[in-house]
């Protein structure tokens, strides 16, 4: 062999073990990538993972929150049936006790030239120095009552929408 041999042979020897050195090199870097990609996606998951923990607990607050407010809304909501059914109740007895002459409606009369009450006359019953009153019909009476039943009602529906508003509002 020649020198010019082992020189050619030894340049092809020298450029060999450079092309697997670089090789070697890209391999190990792309295991140093991997291993960082790898923690990355760890770092990821558990990001993600604290996301959707969060996201779940604030998930289940607003609930309770909404099932408290069903709750009061349906406790204001019998209360309200409540108030509604005993004022028409009531209204449906003084009807009946108006309709059956136990209880008469009465308005106050006053001296119409000087504007105050006049006392009333002495009774065979007793002496008593009130207003003087007259008594209404019946009918009449009946439907000051069917009047005054419809302002109740008014009322507490309004009663209970402002409430329903107090609570939505919180």
């Amino acid at each position: 062999m020649t020198p010019v041999q082992k020189l050619a042979g030894l340049m092809v020897l020298i450029l060999l073990l450079m092309a697997g050195a670089a090789g070697i090199t890209w391999q190990v870097q792309d295991w140093r990538m991997g291993e960082k990609l790898a923690e990355q996606e760890g770092l990821h998951k558990d990001d993600l993972a604290a996301i959707r923990n969060a996201a779940a607990a604030q998930a289940r607050t607003e609930q309770d929150k909404r099932l408290a407010l069903e709750q009061r809304l349906a406790g204001q909501d019998q209360q309200h049936t409540k108030e509604l059914s005993d004022a028409q109740r009531n209204q449906a007895l003084l009807r009946d006790r108006l309709a059956n002459a136990n209880v008469r409606l009465s308005v106050l009369i006053e001296d119409s030239a000087s504007g105050c009450n006049m006392p009333a006359p002495a009774t065979a019953s007793g002496v008593v120095h009130a207003t003087r009153r007259a008594q209404l019909d019946p009918a009449h009476a009946q439907r000051i009552v069917a009047i005054t039943n419809s302002g109740d009602q008014g009322l507490i529906a309004l009663k209970a929408c402002q409430s329903f508003v107090k609570l939505i509002s919180r």
